[in-house]
């Protein structure tokens, strides 16, 4: 009995020993067994630290080619702003080109337009002397051919072989018509409608024209009461054909021909804005003076003042309104 409980006792304690072994054992099993698994886990971190320099790297490789670009485009952009400031110098530089053209287009069109004007001119001048070498010729065959009327009671003009017959008292002949002497009046409409042609002729541009259908009324109609009037448009005309010297001399006329007359002082006037464009400022100062000093209460005084009060201004420029 004692032997088997002492068994009993030993294979307890073996049991109880045992037991105590076990969880160092297991210890030992877990930290072997956990061995590899640790080793893997160092392994893994290095790999790790490898891939991230690699992609560190990379990602300096990316940041490099994105600064380059970066700088490529920032130059492409500072060319395109140089260019950009530069357009406007090349627009001005195109628009200076076609003014040039256009200039020299319209060059070309004066030179034309002042050949036509001077042949016009020209043409005007050679009517105006056949027309009136015409009129001449017509004034001076006109009285010789018109034979005065047989006196009342006159013997018949003796034919070939008839005994002379006793010559009748000379009669005087009648004076040209529109003349003082005439006895007939001028016919008013006539003068009227010769008047308003030259007028015509001087309102629609044809200087010239107005110049020979003036003088030809004046000479028709020499005591007319449009008569100074038509000396001045004539002066006028040759101010606007700008021949001023023969200007002056038409004014000078009717100064002289007509001095009492409401015309004089627009005829002053006009002579010294011929006189101005002529470059004689001195003269032409003394004339508008005289204007203002002889005239003080008329239309042209008036504009002498005005013309006078700009003489700063250098001569030659725009004439007074006529």
């Amino acid at each position: 009995m004692r032997r088997e409980a002492r068994g009993e006792g030993r294979e307890a304690a073996i049991g109880t020993a045992a037991a105590r072994n076990v969880p160092a054992a297991a210890l030992a099993a877990l930290l072997i067994a956990a061995a590899p698994a640790v080793h893997g886990a160092l392994f893994d971190d290095t790999e790790a630290r490898r891939q991230i320099a690699v992609e560190k790297r990379r990602v300096d490789e990316l940041n490099a080619q994105l600064s380059a670009q970066q700088q490529a485009v920032d130059a492409r952009l500072g060319k395109i702003e140089d260019a950009l400031k530069n357009q406007p110098l090349l627009d001005l530089f195109t628009q200076l080109e076609a003014l040039k053209l256009e200039l020299n287009k319209l060059r070309g069109q004066i030179e034309v337009l002042n050949n036509n004007v001077e042949n016009n001119g020209k043409r005007q001048r050679d009517m105006y002397v056949d027309l009136d070498s015409r009129l001449r010729r017509l004034e001076q065959q006109a009285p010789a051919s018109t034979a005065p009327p047989p006196a009342a009671g006159a013997p018949p003009v003796a034919g070939p072989g008839s005994p002379p017959a006793v010559a009748a008292p000379s009669v005087a002949t009648a004076p040209p018509a529109g003349s003082a002497a005439s006895g007939a009046p001028p016919d008013s409409a006539a003068e009227t409608r010769a008047y308003e042609a030259a007028q015509g002729q001087r309102k629609i541009g044809n200087y010239q024209g107005a110049i020979v259908a003036f003088q030809n009324f004046i000479r028709q109609y020499p005591k007319s009461t449009l008569a100074p009037r038509a000396q001045y448009w004539i002066g006028d005309s040759y101010y606007n054909l700008r021949d001023f010297k023969l200007a002056i001399a038409g004014q000078q006329v009717l100064i002289r021909t007509y001095p009492d007359s409401s015309s004089v002082p627009d005829a002053l006037l006009n002579i010294a804005s011929s006189q101005i464009e002529m470059g004689e400022t001195i003269a032409g100062r003394r004339t508008l003076e005289e204007v203002v000093a002889r005239y003080p209460l008329s239309e042209a005084a008036e504009k002498a003042k005005r013309r006078l009060a700009g003489m700063g201004a250098p001569a030659g420029g725009p004439a007074a309104t006529r």
